[in-house]
């Protein structure tokens, strides 16, 4: 890095860190052109950094909870003194972005503001409240011999994450892992390289303010996909891996990793409206969770409305005002104004995730329809029902299996930080160990204590 970064020196004998703001200084002198690692020296270095990171998860899990928030404040504090550090290695990863010809919705995903900085502090101080899932006790009981049993929350160890040009995902997962008492290795790809350079700094920093190991927060960036490749086969190594991405990059690790793998999926998201739906109801939640960042997972890509609904002229209406582009089928291109233009949807656009302001809109006689066309198209995210009839409702919520059903809100809410997780890992669409969103519960596993005085097996 060429810019200074600051952190706070912690007091641990204390409730909070030290103010004494000392300057971390990164020499900006070139350095010799290294020759490339051959694949044995990429593999030594990632398992050393492996290796390094189940040492630092260990000292993890033992931290108490007050420690541990004591270090996601700190990092909170270091993101806002070296918000300018930050916000200047994340232009260099857009420009370069936008020179590569990187899509719009990978470019919003790439790019950090003050205002997603501010957001990021909020989120670990929202962690920083929230209670400790280590030694949460799932269940327990005393048999009738005697023994004591609990089943309780123990930290993965060492978790390591593969995503795709999202900075804001190093902070989230970082800040995670720490406070359920892992060790977190990331890969964040090339295009956001400098940025996660420098967030990765600043999480390190931060850790060793407050005295916990710095090599909780480590990365494979400097490796490339070379080094993706060997964190993907180091079972025994690393306990577990998460994927965060487009369809490409998840299939890729589910793939070839031979380490466990808690799968997120892309999120082909379904709204239906019934017949009973308000139409004020009906383009306000459609407008929000179309427009409001159609880049992400949980924005809505496929719109079913019934046929017996009123609310279809202003819902398209809106949406086409609100610069979405229509995707029709020829029920809905026939109900619709001729001054509402659309083109038609073919069955590519039933299987898009668009990411952008594009909506595919079908046209359909019965709840178990919707419920048939989301079966058939469905990557298992989120789908959401809007209506007023409680049985339709409780159908819907039934009969539609996804990782998060809504009724009568946006699917925007999908998101860890909307349902008072504070952030999140991903949002899982597999049904093993962990499904939607993933807070601080899923980054644990677990572990059974029994406690006897002197009983046998007979």
């Amino acid at each position: 890095m060429t810019e200074a970064l600051t952190h706070k020196t912690a007091d641990l004998s204390g409730d909070t860190a030290a103010a004494a703001t000392q300057p971390v200084e990164s020499s900006a002198a070139p350095v010799p052109a290294e020759a490339p690692l051959s694949a044995g020296e990429v593999e030594a270095a990632v398992h050393a950094i492996a290796d390094r990171s189940r040492h630092a998860a260990r000292r993890m899990a033992m931290a108490n909870r007050a420690w541990k928030d004591r270090a996601l404040r700190a990092v909170g504090t270091a993101l806002q003194e070296n918000t300018r550090a930050i916000l200047s290695a994340n232009a260099k990863d857009v420009e370069a972005g936008k020179a590569n010809g990187t899509s719009a919705a990978m470019l919003d995903r790439l790019t950090l503001t003050d205002a997603r900085i501010d957001g990021l502090v909020a989120a670990l101080e929202i962690l920083a409240n929230l209670p400790d899932p280590v030694g949460n006790v799932v269940r327990g009981q005393t048999l009738p011999n005697g023994l004591r049993l609990r089943q309780v929350n123990v930290p993965m160890g060492v978790v390591a994450a593969i995503y795709e040009a999202r900075p804001n995902v190093t902070v989230d997962i970082a800040g995670l892992a720490l406070k359920s008492g892992n060790a977190v290795i990331l890969r964040g790809g090339s295009a956001a390289q400098a940025t996660n350079e420098v967030l990765v700094s600043v999480l390190r920093e931060a850790l060793e303010s407050v005295g916990l190991p710095a090599d909780a927060v480590q990365t494979v960036d400097q490796y490339g996909r070379a080094g993706a490749n060997v964190l993907m086969k180091a079972r025994g190594r690393v306990d577990v891996l998460i994927p965060r991405g487009g369809r490409e990059l998840i299939q890729t690790v589910v793939t070839n990793s031979a380490v466990p793998v808690i799968e997120t999926g892309e999120g082909n998201v379904h709204i239906f409206i019934d017949e009973s739906a308000g139409e004020d109801m009906a383009v306000e939640i459609l407008l929000n969770a179309k427009t409001q960042r159609p880049s992400v997972c949980n924005t809505v890509e496929t719109l079913l409305v019934h046929s017996g609904s009123t609310v279809l002229p202003a819902v398209a209406s809106a949406l086409r005002q609100a610069g979405v582009r229509l995707h029709t089928d020829e029920r809905i291109r026939a109900a619709l104004p001729a001054s509402i233009e659309s083109e038609p949807a073919t069955d590519e656009d039933w299987g898009t995730e668009y990411m952008n302001l594009d909506l595919a809109v079908a046209m359909v006689d019965s709840l178990d329809e919707a419920v048939k066309h989301i079966r058939t198209w469905s990557t298992g995210h989120t789908e959401a029902i809007l209506t007023n009839d409680l049985s339709n409702a409780e159908r819907f919520i039934a009969e539609v299996d996804s990782a998060a059903v809504i009724v009568n809100a946006s699917t925007r809410f999908t998101d860890g930080g909307e349902l008072g997780l504070g952030a999140e890992v991903g949002i899982s669409t597999q049904k093993l160990h962990a499904r939607g969103p993933m807070g601080l519960t899923e980054l644990t596993t677990t572990k059974w204590i029994v406690q006897g005085e002197g009983q046998v097996r007979g």
